[in-house]
């Protein structure tokens, strides 16, 4: 089979979807690697490099879909609501396409996919096991973004992140605030602390205590008790209104004497919840700066711009978004050593292995045979139940 990487189309996107190491470790499995001119430049893999480990390198975009059995992208058509659209005159029926889609996004995006009769697979789905922890994309990438979302706020900060002893005396260290500690709240914990800064961190699961504290952080404990805090899936789940409110009344102290608030409480095909709002950014000290990792779905700060850097009551909010594409190098590395992993679970013998009694493969399938498959997905639509074909 015959493994297609793209050049990412999206603008600014520098990451890639392979890198030139994992190439043998897929050969070793039967898989051929044709990549695209120029695909991992930005990342800092030239085409050099990836012929130099067995990859074909293709000249035209177009050549590339046409050869490819199996096709991995950074954002596939779905997350790349930009130039996304592009590709689908190339896709081929029974043809593999494995990245980010968005599933729960547009379900007219999944199903024009779906009618291009590509099998398709969302890494965004895939379950938190031991046994797909290796497979975890979306993990990997939020952990760039909260380290990324430290450096960010750091350098527009006017202090110090760090405690420093001078001449000119004592610098005390800045006061940073973390609200949501999943994955990428963890990695924002453990930044800033390497920073120096005296970090306080919040989530209304209380199981994540133990961790924040793990990470030499305080752990920020509310009065409020959240029903049903988080899922089987191990994430968040969304609260009524009367508990946000009460828990914005609650933070509002908090989030006045922090110097840096950095939010990261997202819940997954939903908008995300506001922690912060005008009135609690007003109250920050001039100077201050929130980091806003929630702005591509709404924010967690009710005055985030996504995209945007701006500055409100004196306090800069950032809501810049796809903070991973920044590292490219690395992301792209941590990237393709997941979807490896996934593609060596999902090709055996050089034949695609479609189990839909394995976990893995049962939740991240999108689309199958011209039909949206995901159980999970059509429930979210509101599509009706699947005729299933005897013998199917």
């Amino acid at each position: 089979m015959i493994v297609g990487v793209p050049r990412e189309s999206f603008p600014g996107e520098r990451r890639v979807s392979l890198v030139p190491a994992v190439i043998p470790n897929l050969a070793k499995a039967g898989l051929e690697v044709v990549v695209e001119t120029g695909a991992g430049i930005e990342a800092g893999y030239p085409d050099a490099d990836f012929a130099a480990k067995g990859a074909k390198i293709l000249p035209q975009r177009a050549e590339v879909f046409r050869a490819a059995d199996i096709l991995v992208q950074v954002l596939c058509y779905g997350s790349n609501d930009r130039t996304g659209e592009a590709d689908v005159p190339l896709f081929k029926r029974d043809q593999v396409l494995v990245g980010f889609l968005r599933p729960l996004g547009s379900a007219e995006t999944i199903q024009t996919i779906a009618g291009k009769g590509v099998t398709s697979f969302s890494v965004e789905l895939m379950p938190r096991t031991t046994r797909a922890q290796s497979m975890d994309a979306l993990s990997s990438m939020a952990t760039i973004s909260g380290y990324k979302a430290v450096l960010i706020a750091a350098d527009a900060l006017p202090r110090f992140f760090s405690m420093l002893t001078t001449a000119a005396g004592t610098i005390t260290p800045a006061r940073v605030l973390i609200l949501g500690c999943g994955v990428a709240g963890l990695q924002a914990i453990a930044t800033a602390r390497r920073l120096g800064a005296v970090v306080s961190a919040y989530d209304l699961r209380p199981a994540v205590k133990e961790q924040v504290h793990s990470l030499g952080a305080r752990f920020v404990e509310l009065p409020i008790e959240a029903k049903d805090a988080q899922d089987a899936r191990g994430y968040a789940t969304a609260q009524g209104e009367d508990f946000y409110r009460r828990q914005r009344e609650l933070l509002g102290k908090v989030i006045a004497e922090s110097d840096v608030v950095i939010t990261a409480a997202v819940i997954p095909g939903k908008k995300s919840p506001v922690l912060v709002t005008k009135e609690m950014v007003a109250g920050m000290a001039p100077g201050s700066v929130l980091v806003d990792l929630a702005a591509e779905r709404g924010g967690n700060c009710e005055l985030t711009r996504a995209g945007e850097k701006i500055v409100e009551h004196g306090v800069t909010l950032i809501g810049w978004f796809n903070l991973a594409s920044t590292v490219p190098y690395h992301a792209s590395q941590m990237y393709a050593r997941n979807l490896t992993a996934f593609l060596l679970h999902l090709v055996k013998d050089g034949k695609l292995q479609l189990d839909t009694k394995d976990e893995i493969i049962r939740d991240t399938l999108l689309t199958y045979g011209g039909q949206v498959v995901n159980a999970r997905l059509r429930e979210f639509f509101s599509l009706p139940a699947l005729a299933i074909k005897e013998g199917a």
